[in-house]
């Protein structure tokens, strides 16, 4: 029989988008806050970024009762020890579940930046000198937050009343990405009877790999970290997240394929694998379902036609493809490119939309398909809009990778052509001006959503189709689709709720065929194999929920606490 799992009586965990929906790390951690939360009952203490200061954080609600005895210690009791007060708020995250979330100002530290950053050289040898861009900010607001767990670890010791013995207080820091390195480096530093827990969802420098078109893969056993930290000009986020991989309790990552990554470019194997789960309650049951379901499809259909002037109806195909603006990266270019091929598939059935959701350098939703779509002439318009492949003027239209890759393959969106692609260049936040729907409302009008992810460490965007009942197509350079895999015992089909493309360093043509053909298969299906499909999609989500991650989880506090309590007995 194996040993009981320590199990932490508070967990801290800080990420740059704690309260800031930024990308997909605020879906790993906001997903999952309600399984700890439901278990931990306030115990569970978020730590973010507070520039909010002009406006209001639509995430974030502040509560100045919430440890309002530790509130008043941390901005004026710290005066009287001759320390520099923090700037903190205390509130909750609007989130399922509503956990604790403290927003720290990390402005202050920036006038300590060169001492932070010798400290950092110091005792861990932390190259800060290559410093540019994003780092710095990043680094000030990980020291701030690492201040606030000193301060509260303290605050919690003294307040335990449960027992009078030192230290006995089973405390967590979980860290998330380089960006949050510095202050777990910190913690592990002057707070040595709390367990650190570090998780690179991406290695920096194998994204940057992979963004300035090398191949990964093929030359993952011969890349070094450090030298390609250097010639990709990474050397400050290679070299703090390589050093806190190395000097933290438990060091973590999301996927297998990320794994592999970590070993070959930070010298340093994960200790736990941490694959991403999904909180499905927020998914509509039923008729609501339903209802959603036609009322997204309805918009879609009505902004695609506005645009092209087109009488596009509920039989037709709509798919689409979505995530950060990461061109190659993400597979936007494979997926324009099998639209195109699919234009001239004479085994596609019936007509086609795809939707690239995709936030760009937007400027402002169009006035002219704002004035279509508040018409009462319905779809009896007179031929497209000028420019019908974007439903908002960006302010790169010469420029912008999507609408440049459609002119060179001459993709017009022509009122004969059987496939149109539409370029959604704005957060779906409900607020758009164009489709005024959220993305998880406007999800579930797809038949199928494509992911042909080049660098994807996890993949929240399939898994989250999956949960609302769409079939999808992903690759097997993502996390999620190497999951899906293993879950079926072969490469998944459309059958399976989840095809997974092959995909390498080299056959970027063989995967815009594979897309081109799967979305001519979909065409072909009976209503009776569609549903089947949509099921089997859901079946696969319910393996993937926090219920059935969160253990890893569990594995990862226990390696850390095991090692904190090492560090006291000696």
């Amino acid at each position: 029989m194996g040993k009981e799992h320590l199990t932490p009586d508070y967990i801290f965990e800080s990420s740059w988008e704690v309260c800031n929906k930024v990308g997909g790390i605020y879906t790993v951690l906001s997903s999952r806050a309600k399984t700890l939360q439901d278990r931990m009952q306030d115990r569970i203490i978020f730590i973010g970024p507070d520039f909010w200061k002009e406006k209001e954080c639509p995430y974030f609600k502040e509560d100045k009762a919430l440890l309002a005895e530790w509130q008043w210690q941390v901005r004026d009791g710290n005066r009287e020890q001759g320390q520099a007060p923090l700037n903190v708020r205390v509130g909750r995250w609007s989130i399922p579940g509503q956990p604790i979330a403290i927003l720290v100002d990390f402005m202050p530290f920036f006038e300590k930046k060169n001492e932070i950053y010798g400290w950092l050289w110091e005792h861990y040898q932390v190259d800060s000198l290559h410093a540019y861009g994003d780092y710095d900010e990043a680094s000030m607001f990980s020291y701030a937050a690492a201040l606030v767990v000193e301060s509260m670890y303290h605050y919690l010791s003294h307040s335990n009343l449960k027992t009078s013995e030192p230290n006995s207080l089973k405390v967590v820091y979980h860290a998330n990405e380089w960006m949050c390195g510095l202050g777990a480096l910190y913690i592990n530093n002057k707070v040595p009877q709390i367990g650190t827990v570090f998780t690179t969802h991406a290695t920096s420098i194998g994204r940057s790999i992979a963004g300035n078109q090398k191949p990964l893969y093929d030359y993952l056993f011969a890349y070094n970290g450090d030298q390609m930290a250097g010639e990709l000009n990474m050397q400050s986020k290679h070299s703090i997240e390589k050093q806190t991989a190395w000097n933290v309790d438990c060091f973590t990552t999301v996927s297998d394929i990320t794994a592999r990554e970590c070993v070959e470019l930070l010298d340093k194997p994960v200790d736990v694998v941490l694959p991403n789960g999904f909180d499905n309650s927020f998914v509509p049951k039923g008729a609501t379902f339903t209802k959603k379901r036609k009322a997204a499809r309805k918009r879609l259909l009505e902004v695609a036609n506005a645009l092209l002037g087109d009488n596009l109806d509920d039989d037709t195909i709509i798919v689409s493809t979505s995530g950060r603006y990461e061109f190659r990266n993400k597979g936007i270019d494979v997926f324009v490119e099998a639209m195109n091929r699919l234009l001239r598939d004479r085994d596609l059935k019936k007509k086609v939309v795809a939707f690239i959701e995709v936030p760009g350098w937007v400027g402002e939703p169009r006035q002219d398909l704002q004035e279509r779509l508040a018409s009462t002439a319905g779809s009896c318009f007179e031929g497209p809009l000028e420019v019908p492949m974007v439903t908002h003027w960006l302010h790169n239209m010469s420029h912008d990778q999507v609408l440049s890759m459609m002119k060179y393959y001459d993709m017009h969106n022509r009122p004969e052509d059987s496939v149109k692609v539409i370029f959604l260049p704005c957060y779906l936040d409900g607020q758009d001006g164009i489709v005024n729907m959220t993305y998880y409302d406007v999800v579930l009008g797809n038949d199928l959503c494509v992911y042909p992810s080049y660098y994807e460490p996890w993949g929240y965007t399939p898994l989250e189709a999956v949960a609302f009942k769409v079939p999808c197509i992903t690759t097997d350079l993502a996390g999620f689709g190497l999951w899906a895999n293993g879950m079926f015992g072969h490469y998944g089909e459309l059958e399976d709720g989840v095809k997974v493309i092959h995909r390498t360093d080299y056959n970027y043509s063989e995967v815009a065929d594979a897309i081109k053909d799967a979305v001519a298969k979909f065409s072909t299906m009976t209503p009776k194999e569609i549903d089947a499909c949509r099921k089997a999609a859901e079946k696969l989500s319910k393996k993937a929920l926090w219920s059935e991650f969160i253990k890893f989880y569990d594995e990862a506090y226990d390696i850390a606490l095991s090692k904190a309590q090492g560090r006291q007995s000696l």
